[in-house]
C-alpha cells in the first residue's frame, strides 16, 4: 500500500513538472476565477439575509445582519405580476434561442458561400459591428426612428396622410421591435462563431462530394450542417440555461423605461432593478440573482441529460 501511494506521488509530480509550462500559462485565468467567480460566491448568504450596513466592512455587516431564511424570495412571486414577468422573460429568451440558432446558421452558409472573399469580410464585420455599440446608443438611433412628434416612421406615415402612432405607448409592437433589435444586435457575432466551425470543416468532404455529383444544397444538407451539430448543441444547451436571465439593456434602455408598456417588456432583471431602486433591499436582488442562477444551472443539467441520451458525443459532459 505504502508503495502504490508513493507510486501515485511521484506520478503526479512528474506530470506537474512535464506540464509545467500549459500549468504557467493557465494560472492566471485560474487565479481570475477562483478571485471573481468562486472568492464572491461567499456573497450567495445575502440572499437568505436582512442586509444592513452596520460595520465597517461588507462582511462584518454580512455576519450582523438578521437572518430570514427564504423571506427574500417571497418578493419574487408576491407582486400580482409574477406571472407576467416570469412569462414574458420565458417567451422572448425561447425566441432569442430559437432565432439566435436559426439566423446565424443561415448568414453564416451564405457568407461561407461568397465567392469573392473580400465581401464577404466587409459583410462580415459590418454585421458584427452592432454588438460593441451599447443599448443605450441603440436605444437612441431607435428614438430618433420611433419619436412619436419627429420620428423617421411617422413622417414617413404622414407623407401618405396616415396618422402616426405612439410607439412607446403602443405595446402590441414591441415585441417584435425588441426581438428584430436583439437579433440585428447579436447575429453578428454568433455568425462569427458558426462560420469558424464552418472554416475549420476539411475541404476533402466537399471535393468529394462534388466529385459524386452533389449540389451545393446537398453539400450544405449531409456535410456542412452535420458537422456543426456539435457546436449547435453546445451553444444550445448554455443558452438554454440562460432562460431566465435576460439582457437588461435591451428590456430597459430600448423602451425608454416607459411605463404603458411594462406588461411587455418587463423581464425578471427589469423587475430587480425596479423593486431595487424602490426599496433599496440588497438582500431581495441577491435572492432573485441566485434563483436565477439555480433555475439556470439545472436547466443546464437537464438540457445535458437529455442530449447525452440522444447523442452523447455531442454533450456538455
Amino acid at each position: 500500500m505504502k508503495q502504490k501511494k508513493k507510486k501515485e506521488k511521484i506520478s503526479f509530480f512528474t506530470r506537474v513538472k512535464t506540464n509545467k509550462e500549459l500549468l504557467l500559462l493557465s494560472l492566471p485565468g485560474t487565479a481570475w476565477f477562483f478571485l471573481f467567480t468562486y472568492l464572491p460566491l461567499f456573497g450567495i448568504l445575502v440572499a437568505f439575509k436582512k442586509f444592513r450596513l452596520t460595520g465597517s466592512n461588507f462582511f462584518t455587516s454580512l455576519l450582523s445582519s438578521e437572518f430570514v431564511g427564504f423571506d427574500n424570495f417571497k418578493f419574487l412571486f408576491s407582486s400580482g405580476d409574477a406571472w407576467i414577468i416570469l412569462r414574458n422573460t420565458v417567451l422572448y429568451n425561447a425566441a432569442f434561442i430559437i432565432l439566435g440558432v436559426v439566423l446565424p446558421v443561415i448568414v453564416a452558409l451564405m457568407l461561407n458561400e461568397l465567392r469573392n472573399k473580400g465581401m464577404a469580410k466587409i459583410y462580415q464585420s459590418s454585421m458584427f459591428l452592432p454588438y460593441f455599440l451599447s443599448w443605450v446608443v441603440v436605444s437612441y438611433c431607435v428614438f430618433a426612428f420611433l419619436n412619436p412628434e419627429k420620428g423617421y416612421f411617422n413622417s414617413v406615415l404622414a407623407h401618405f396622410g396616415i396618422d402616426g402612432i405612439s410607439w412607446y405607448t403602443e405595446k402590441s409592437m414591441w415585441p417584435f421591435i425588441i426581438i428584430f433589435m436583439s437579433q440585428w444586435k447579436g447575429v453578428g457575432y454568433n455568425t462569427v462563431v458558426y462560420l469558424a466551425s464552418i472554416c475549420g470543416i476539411n475541404k476533402t468532404y466537399y471535393e468529394a462530394a462534388v466529385l459524386d455529383g452533389a449540389s451545393k444544397w446537398q453539400q450544405i444538407k449531409y456535410i456542412t450542417l452535420p458537422l456543426l451539430k456539435p457546436v449547435i448543441t453546445i451553444l444550445l444547451i448554455m443558452a438554454v440555461g440562460g432562460i431566465f436571465k435576460s439582457d437588461f439593456g435591451l428590456f430597459y434602455q430600448l423602451p425608454q423605461d416607459s411605463g404603458p408598456l411594462y406588461p411587455v417588456t418587463n423581464v425578471l432583471d427589469t423587475y430587480i432593478f425596479r423593486a431595487l431602486k424602490t426599496n433599496g433591499e440588497l438582500g431581495m436582488s441577491s435572492a432573485a440573482a441566485l434563483f436565477q442562477s439555480t433555475v439556470g444551472f439545472i436547466l443546464i443539467m437537464i438540457a445535458n441529460k437529455l442530449v447525452s441520451k440522444v447523442d452523447s458525443e455531442n454533450a456538455l459532459f
